[in-house]
């Protein structure tokens, strides 16, 4: 916890009450209300949690006025531009960026669990062919506590580092395991000669009947989104990864839910939206139309991958998306593919309309990752499990984090109870 240099003052029915202020190392001074409700009895009201701290955390710093993202202190397009998704992990587990030799060891460690328990393959036999892969997802993660048993106890250190070494491992393969499963083709086994990012592509594109050489830039745009998705402080994922940690559950458990909140498309289907919004454009003829309208506000339409809910300046991810966007648009072109003709062609035709640059409506990782996973030959179906993947380390860090703290304690939210007040019991044959 930050040290308390401050305090407020709360008037209450004319008594005062005097509240700790803590001062963090960046960002807005937080006013710790913990003792409020036992001096004063009363509650505060924060829909949404908006303006509330809810635990204090060392991971990740979020500007959004100033579209800064930190991750222990380091901005995130210089990771993304210098640094791999597995290197981005160990810093944000650990605190600080691994030597030559840690990296070493982590990456192997990560390579050699990539494999799932044989038996977990009959899982996905029991769901439909034509199941959502998130819902596959958050099924299998969930039921990993049912067959890693030496990794559940989380008052274990040990237990907890093999259970953060296995979910970073096994996610890819499990994503990939659902995207084969709805695709109707065998499952890929990992290999531990490929790089994280090259073992998720090849395990979802390559088939028994011909080899599959995986194409480095790629490789290297899918470890890109992995990174950029890393971890992104207290969003409604990562805060239910924690208030389902806060009552003892064991790790796949906790992180199967912060899989189901992302699923919501108010939440990890940002990029899915964007990809069905150049559907519904069509064509590059029409962007005229759509850009019209996305400037009527009695219009309902709105640009989809343009703004972003925290970013009120620029989104710091999207400069470094943009660049890996460029090299595959490049690398396969978007002669063939109308949706990546319109997604080109509104990119240059927002970024020069003046209207979205004073509304700081600019592309966000969401646009361009679509883009991307769009050429790559995903499915929209696809993008939120890999939003998933990318984002378990985040999860399991803070995740982490709250565990091995000794203030820890189970969440309860509090409400403005808005119901009837205590009435009689009327037997049924009184009732009229």
């Amino acid at each position: 916890m930050a040290d308390t240099k401050k305090t407020a003052t709360l008037t209450l029915d004319g008594k005062t009450f005097e509240l700790p202020v803590h001062s963090p190392t960046e960002g807005p001074d937080v006013v710790d209300i913990r003792k409020l409700y036992g001096q004063a009895g009363v509650f505060t009201y924060d829909p949404g949690f908006t303006s509330t701290a809810a635990c204090d955390s060392s991971i990740t710093y979020i500007d959004g006025g100033e579209g800064v993202l930190l991750h222990r202190g380091y901005p995130i397009g210089e990771l993304a531009a210098n640094s791999h998704y597995l290197e981005v992990c160990y810093l944000l587990l650990n605190g600080e960026l691994p030597t030559a030799a840690e990296l070493e060891k982590f990456e192997s460690l990560v390579t050699n669990h990539t494999m799932v328990h044989e038996q977990m393959h009959k899982f996905f036999s029991g769901f439909r062919r034509d199941a959502h892969p998130m819902a596959i997802m958050v099924g299998v993660v969930g039921a990993m506590s049912a067959f890693y048993h030496d990794s559940t106890d989380i008052s274990d250190p040990h237990q907890r580092e093999v259970a953060t070494i296995r979910l970073i491992a096994k996610m890819p393969t499990i994503a990939a395991m659902a995207y084969k499963y709805v695709a109707g083709q065998p499952f890929v086994y990992p290999r531990n000669d490929l790089d994280y990012a090259s073992n998720f592509l090849r395990m979802c594109f390559a088939v028994p009947a011909e080899e599959y050489e995986v194409n480095p830039i790629l490789a290297r745009a899918m470890d890109r989104i992995f990174t950029l998705h890393a971890d992104h402080e207290q969003n409604a994922s990562t805060s239910t990864v924690r208030l389902a940690s806060s009552s003892g559950a064991n790790p796949f458990a906790c992180i199967a839910a912060g899989i189901a909140c992302l699923w919501g498309p108010s939440h990890g289907g940002a990029n899915q939206a964007c990809l069905e919004m150049l559907q519904e454009i069509g064509s590059v003829d029409r962007i005229p139309e759509f850009i019209a309208r996305a400037k009527d506000k009695n219009d309902p339409f709105r640009l989809m991958g343009f703004g972003h809910r925290v970013y009120k300046n620029f989104d710091p991810r999207a400069t470094v998306m943009k660049q890996s966007a460029d090299e595959v648009l490049e690398l396969l072109g978007v002669d063939d593919n109308p949706i990546l003709q319109v997604a080109k062609e509104l990119e240059a035709a927002a970024l020069a309309d003046p209207y979205f640059a004073e509304k700081k409506l600019f592309p966000n990782v969401d646009f361009y990752s679509g883009i991307i996973l769009e050429a790559m030959g995903f499915p929209t179906s696809m993008f939120t499990p890999i939003f998933a993947l990318s984002r378990t380390v985040g999860w399991i860090s803070q995740w982490k984090e709250m565990i091995e703290d000794p203030a820890m304690k189970i969440g309860r939210p509090r409400q403005l109870y808005t119901g009837e007040t205590q009435r009689e019991y009327t037997n049924v044959e009184d009732r009229g």
